[in-house]
């Protein structure tokens, strides 16, 4: 096992990775993936050789740690139950004078022909209305901006987005409030989970016990593949924070420091199969499958960002290229995956009932996202706010292959945009998934019976 701890080599991929291997149901966790033509195997080997290695580094730089969020939204579904008085529930918000100044300058500095106009910082802080936009545009241009500002609110989006100019929304340090389980638990935790799936979302009618929506099934039931495709991308999103929050368990509170540690008990509770009837293995599997919808997401999007006037703005230039460069080396990597979900084969059917069932999955889905802003817990809120976010920029980015092939290559699209905070969601979204597979990946590798005798360390420098 000392392999495993040189290889693993961040204290929290440590604890999960102990926590993993006193579990017997990985070497279970092979073969084929429902619903495409991919393998688990081959996406591990992907995984952890061309993404593991490049997705940290992208992820600390400063245009991505920086999120902005309102966690103080109400909850729309029923009345709230309060915030969590624990006080490792609390989310530290960033302050501004921490930020950079081309963050705080507003969604639109992305274009980095009109952004880097402004050198002075003073003229980046004045143009408010229009992020770091060069006030010598022309009003049509203004309104332009302003119009598509309005397009992209009402169209095509999976999620509710939070308004980033409201004076409740702070940005966070996400590498300061990591994600982990805080104690936060009870009636208000599982009324989410229970709305979510009950009430939300597409599931087998075998399904029957709402608290715990992946019980074994008694039959596969009846879903056409678009529902199925919706029902496994929230299991397996339930299933990554599941393992983040049993790998991160908060142990003791004690007087001093809290203790943080992964939860054995309660990780084969949810995905052993001796504890799950064998279901736990199929949890995981949705897993796997949430990371490949994601992954197919990224590969389509990186025409968006290879045109030469989008810029990652922070207002630090020699920073923002180095961003830049990062990010389209990682859809680069993303864009040689060799088997990816075939999107094309939903909402395949007759035109009319196809854009009726495409409504439906794209409201369920908003629907969810609404959810989060019922969950007490700060800190959780922030994570299932960040990544049913990625999820639905990813969802949104598949459906609209048309509107970014037609993207014009010397200005901003009508038809396709992205915010900085869904661009900003959907890496750490991503983000969130790669390390669990990584981890996954490796125990498999050492727990498999035909383990070669040399581990596979290539790509981990």
């Amino acid at each position: 096992l000392g392999c495993v701890w040189r290889v693993l080599r961040t204290a929290e991929q440590s604890r999960a990775a102990l926590l993993i291997l006193r579990s017997p149901c990985f070497p279970q966790l092979t073969g084929v993936l429902d619903d495409c033509f991919c393998d688990i195997e081959s996406i591990d080997v992907f995984n952890n050789f061309k993404i593991y290695p490049r997705i940290q580094k992208l992820t600390e730089r400063d245009y991505f740690r920086y999120y902005r969020v309102n966690l103080n939204r109400p909850c729309p579904f029923w009345a709230d139950d309060g915030h969590c008085s624990i006080k490792d529930c609390q989310v530290e918000p960033c302050p501004e004078s921490k930020i950079p100044v081309g963050i705080k300058s507003g969604n639109y500095n992305r274009y980095s022909q009109v952004t880097n106009a402004n050198t002075d910082i003073v003229d980046c802080e004045q143009a408010q209305d229009l992020g770091a936009i060069n006030s010598t545009l022309s009003n049509y241009s203004k309104e332009a901006f302003e119009d598509w500002a309005r397009h992209d609110d009402a169209q095509d989006h999976f999620c509710e987005l939070d308004d980033e100019t409201s004076p409740d929304a702070d940005y966070v340090d996400l590498l300061l409030n990591p994600e982990r389980y805080t104690g936060y638990k009870g009636p208000s935790a599982w009324r989410v989970w229970n709305s979510i799936y009950e009430e939300n979302c597409f599931k087998p009618r075998s399904v029957y016990r709402p608290l715990n929506p992946l019980v074994p099934p008694r039959g596969k039931g009846c879903l056409c593949l678009e529902k199925r495709v919706f029902y496994r991308l929230i299991s397996g999103l339930h299933s990554s924070i599941n393992i983040h929050l049993c790998a991160e368990y908060l142990l003791d509170e004690g007087w001093g420091k809290s203790l943080w540690g992964p939860n054995v008990q309660e990780f084969r509770q949810r995905f052993d199969p001796a504890e799950t009837k064998g279901e736990g293995t199929r949890r995981l599997k949705n897993l796997y499958f949430l990371y490949l919808i994601e992954l197919r997401a990224l590969s389509k999007v990186a025409p968006y960002f290879d045109r030469a006037f989008v810029n990652l703005y922070t207002g630090d230039r020699q920073e923002d290229r180095a961003t830049k460069e990062l990010l389209l080396q990682f859809f680069n990597e993303t864009k040689a995956f060799p088997m990816h979900f075939d999107e094309k084969s939903m909402f395949a059917g007759q035109k009319i009932e196809a854009k009726t069932l495409k409504e439906e999955f794209r409201l369920h889905f908003k629907n969810i996202s609404r959810i989060m802003d019922c969950v007490g817990c700060s800190k959780c809120r922030l994570w299932g706010k960040l990544q049913t976010q990625g999820l639905g920029t990813a969802l949104k980015i598949l459906f609209s292959e048309k509107e970014i092939k037609n993207l014009p290559e010397h200005s901003p699209s009508k038809g396709f945009q992205l915010t900085r905070q869904e661009i900003v969601a959907l890496l750490n979204g991503f983000g969130r998934l790669i390390p669990l597979l990584y981890t996954l990946g490796f125990i498999l590798f050492y727990t498999t019976p035909t383990t070669p005798t040399t581990p596979p360390l290539i790509g981990l420098n």
